[in-house]
């Protein structure tokens, strides 16, 4: 471990050649605040849209397939990244981005490790996977399976 400070913020950048159907996706459908941001004229813009708390998920490859078998999904094309949102409540979720055109990957399914997913297509082609917690962490940490990859028995 180094003595360098931790990072203040996570910081996702989506490069969308809809601007706007991506601003509409995160900032109006999902509700994300938008903040300043610094952008000069004309196409070059730019939106800084707060998404709550943020993680970094580092998955092994037949991790990411675990996924995608359990959310019902295919592997997202391209690039390994896909987002995910924690939200109050999947299916509403879900329900407000299909009325604005994105396209349903995987209904919402319950997981083996107590979370509500569903898949999206969201801007620019990204896979978003929204993910209601259906158990708290001092919860999951009582049951099998749960702890951190140091713990973990290879």
């Amino acid at each position: 471990m180094t003595n360098s400070p931790a990072p203040r913020q996570l910081r996702l950048i989506i490069e969308a050649d809809d601007f706007d159907e991506a601003v509409t996706f995160f900032r109006d459908v999902l509700g994300m605040p938008e903040q300043i941001a610094f952008a000069t004229t004309g196409d070059d813009r730019v939106s800084i849209l707060h998404a709550g708390s943020a993680t970094i998920e580092v998955a092994s490859p037949q991790h990411a397939r675990n996924i995608d078998e359990i959310e019902g999904a295919p592997p997202a094309a391209g690039p390994t990244l896909r987002l995910a949102l924690e939200v109050a409540d999947t299916r509403q979720a879900v329900e407000a981005v299909t009325t604005v055109g994105s396209r349903v990957i995987a209904p919402p399914v319950e997981t083996p490790f107590r979370s509500l997913n569903a898949r999206v297509e969201g801007p620019a082609g990204w896979q978003v996977t929204f993910f209601q917690e259906l158990e708290t962490l001092e919860q999951r940490s009582q049951r099998d399976g749960f702890h951190t990859d140091d713990e973990r028995e290879r």
